[in-house]
């Protein structure tokens, strides 16, 4: 199981253009279709509950591990999703540094911007798409995603909000 995890999560890290957020669709069928640790709706939760903690986004991970095999599992998730990819942002940073002003690399990072956004957004999509809750989900998720987007307050207030209705719907 552990090693599983590590080799899973090991080429997820590898492909998280954009950071971990990018990477939650592909999460979602390893760790739900492909290994049946958890369903959508427990993965969404654990999601959710990463994102409403304060650090990185990618503390999910480490809550897969958890709940596939406790504490190891936890730790080995964790390790396998930060170190591949760090050690590539390593040696990315040293090439680009020796490449400053290469007309080339500026064409793959300009590439590489909208990959991302791509990414970031079917993570979004596919969470929205696999949340219970029929309309009132789909209300906050429209109604979430247009505060953020149009305001310029905290998105600390979404959380709250949802979490307000969350124990009014218990």
């Amino acid at each position: 199981m552990l090693w599983q995890i590590a080799v899973g999560f090991a080429a997820v890290s590898l492909i998280s253009v954009g950071g971990g957020i990018a990477v939650i669709p592909e999460m979602s069928r390893l760790v739900v279709d492909v290994h049946g640790w958890m369903d959508q709706a427990r993965f969404t939760q654990l999601f959710a509950l990463a994102q409403a903690a304060p650090g990185p986004n990618i503390l999910v991970v480490g809550l897969i591990g958890w709940h596939v095999a406790g504490l190891a599992g936890m730790l080995v998730a964790t390790a396998a999703m930060t170190l591949p990819s760090g050690l590539l942002a390593y040696g990315v940073f040293r090439l680009r540094r020796r490449l400053a002003g290469n007309m080339g690399l500026r064409l793959v990072e300009k590439g590489l911007v909208p990959i991302a956004l791509g990414l970031i957004m079917a993570a979004g999509a596919i969470l929205a798409q696999k949340a219970t809750g029929g309309w009132l989900t789909a209300a906050l998720v429209a109604g979430s995603t247009l505060f953020v987007w149009r305001t310029e307050r905290s998105p600390l207030w979404v959380i709250g909000l949802g979490a307000g209705i969350g124990a009014l719907f218990l």
